[in-house]
C-alpha cells in the first residue's frame, strides 16, 4: 500500500476555512507535511486558518515573492481562542526560505563591510559581523577595497549591504563608543534598528576588560600602551559591557557580546543573556604558540635572554601593561608557563588551537539559554578552518553543531572551498574538451 501524504493544505476546505483577509499569507505556509494522526485531530479542532500580524509584517516588509516565505524564519502553528489555527514566522536564521532548514546545521557567518565581498557570499550565510575595525579601516578609508571612495559614512555602507543581503541575515554591527553615554548608544542601535528591522538586528557589544573611559586615550597616542594590567583593574571596568549588554536587551535587542578570548570568561558573559558569544582563535594560537616554543627554549638552556624576548612579547600582546619593561623575569615565566597550561597546547585538547571553542560549546550546553550560539572567529592559517571542521565532526560535540556560527572573511570561507586537485582534474577535462590526446 502507498502512502498517502498529507500537509497543512490538506485541512482547508469543507468545514475549515481560510480567515478570508489573510488568504493571501496563509496559501505561503501550507505545504509543511504532517502525520496522519495530525490531521486527524485537527480536522476535529480546527474551524478557521489565520496568520499572525508578525506574520502579515514579515512578509510586507521584506516584499517576499509571492508564495514564499523569507529565509532566517521558521514557520509555527500555534492553537488560539474559536478554534483558529494562526500560522507565524519566528526569527531563526537556521531555517532557509519557505520553513525549511538549511543544509547544515551549522551557520556560516562573513565577516566584513565590504558590499563587494558580500554579494557572492550572499545566498551561503546566516550572519553577518562588523566591527569599526572592519568598517572604517578595512573598507572605508581603504582605497583599494572603496573603490572610488564611493561610500563615505559607516551608515552607507551597512544600508548597501542590509540591501544586498535580504531577511535571511542577521546582521552584528558594533557601536562605535561603548564608552559613550548610554543614551547616544541607545540612538546609535536604533538607528541601526531602523536600517535592519527587529527581525535582523544584532548589537555587537564589545567586553572592555580593564579599558575605561578615563584611560582609553592610552590606546590611542604615545606607544599606544595601556598602563594598567589586563588583570589589575576596578571591578566597575571589567562589568561594563557585561552591563551594557543587559541595558541594551531590556530595550529590546538581541546583542552579539564580543571579545570572548579566553574560555573562562565565558561564564560571566553568559550572565549577561547575549544572543551570540564569541571564541577567538586566530590571534590566540598564533601567540600561544610562539610564547610556547620561547618558554620551551628557555626550560632547555636557562638563558634569560628567551625571557627578555617573552617579556617584550608578552607587552606587545598585552599579557603585561605597557609598566612592566623592567618586570621581574620570574614573572614572565611564572605567566608564559601558566597560559600554555591552561591553553593545553601541548595536550590533545587544545594542540589544534580550538580549546576555546571545546570549552564554550560544554558551557554552552549547560546554560539555559536555548537559542544562545557560539560565533568561531577570528581564522586564518592553512590548518585552522580544517581543524574546526574536523572538530566539528567530534562525536562530543554532534548535539551542539546547530548552535555553531562560524564566521571570517568571504575571501576565508572562499579559498577553502577549493584544493589542489581541482586544478589538476580541470586541467584534464579542459584538454579533454578542447581535443586533445
Amino acid at each position: 500500500m502507498q502512502t498517502v501524504n498529507y500537509s497543512l493544505g490538506s485541512l482547508i476546505g469543507g468545514d475549515i476555512q481560510v480567515v478570508s483577509k489573510d488568504e493571501s499569507y496563509v496559501r505561503r505556509a501550507l505545504h509543511q507535511s504532517i502525520s496522519f494522526e495530525e490531521y486527524a485531530f485537527l480536522m476535529k479542532i480546527v474551524k478557521y486558518v489565520g496568520v499572525s500580524e508578525r506574520f502579515k509584517d514579515v512578509i510586507d516588509r521584506f516584499h517576499v515573492k509571492e508564495g514564499e516565505t523569507p529565509a532566517g524564519f521558521k514557520i509555527e502553528y500555534n492553537m488560539k481562542e474559536n478554534q483558529l489555527l494562526e500560522i507565524d514566522l519566528v526569527r531563526n536564521i537556521s531555517y532557509d526560505k519557505n520553513g525549511y532548514r538549511r543544509p547544515t546545521k551549522f551557520i556560516f557567518s562573513a565577516d566584513t563591510a565590504n558590499p563587494y565581498e558580500v554579494e557572492p557570499i550572499k545566498n551561503l550565510i546566516g550572519n553577518l559581523t562588523c566591527n569599526p575595525g572592519i568598517i572604517y579601516d578595512l573598507f572605508i578609508n581603504n582605497p583599494n577595497a572603496n573603490v572610488g571612495n564611493k561610500y563615505k559614512t559607516r551608515n552607507e555602507v551597512m544600508q548597501e549591504i542590509s540591501n544586498i543581503l535580504g531577511p535571511g541575515c542577521d546582521i552584528s554591527v558594533e557601536v562605535n563608543d561603548p564608552f559613550a553615554d548610554f543614551s547616544k548608544i541607545l540612538e546609535e542601535a536604533e538607528e541601526f534598528r531602523e536600517m535592519f528591522s527587529d527581525y535582523r538586528m544584532v548589537i555587537k557589544v564589545p567586553h572592555t576588560g580593564p579599558v575605561n573611559a578615563e584611560n582609553v586615550g592610552q590606546l590611542l597616542e604615545g606607544n599606544k600602551r595601556l598602563f594598567t594590567r589586563w588583570n589589575q583593574a576596578a571591578t566597575a571596568d571589567y562589568l561594563h559591557g557585561h552591563n551594557l549588554a543587559l541595558k541594551l536587551k531590556d530595550h529590546g535587542f538581541r546583542v552579539n557580546y564580543t571579545l570572548m578570548f579566553e574560555p573562562w570568561q565565558t561564564g560571566m558573559a553568559l550572565q549577561a543573556k547575549p544572543y551570540f558569544i564569541n571564541s577567538f582563535v586566530r590571534q590566540r594560537f598564533g601567540v600561544t604558540t610562539y610564547i610556547n616554543g620561547l618558554l620551551t627554549a628557555y626550560q632547555k638552556t636557562y638563558d634569560d635572554r628567551f625571557l627578555e624576548e617573552l617579556r617584550k612579547f608578552m607587552i606587545q600582546w598585552d599579557f603585561l601593561s605597557g609598566d612592566d619593561q623592567n618586570v621581574d623575569l620570574r614573572l614572565v615565566e611564572k605567566v608564559a608557563r601558566e597560559t600554555i597550561e591552561y591553553r593545553k597546547i601541548n595536550e590533545k585538547e587544545g594542540f589544534d588551537g580550538m580549546d576555546g571553542v571545546r570549552h564554550n560549546l560544554r558551557m554552552l550546553r549547560n546554560s539555559n539559554l536555548e537559542d544562545t550560539r557560539l560565533i568561531i572567529c577570528s581564522i586564518e592559517g592553512s590548518r585552522m578552518y580544517p581543524e574546526l571542521d574536523k572538530l566539528m565532526t567530534e562525536p562530543e560535540f554532534k548535539d551542539m553543531t546547530d548552535r555553531i556560527v562560524i564566521t571570517t572573511e568571504p575571501s576565508y570561507l572562499a579559498q577553502n572551498t577549493s584544493a589542489p586537485q581541482i586544478i589538476t582534474y580541470q586541467r584534464r577535462f579542459m584538454n579533454a574538451a578542447n581535443g586533445e590526446k
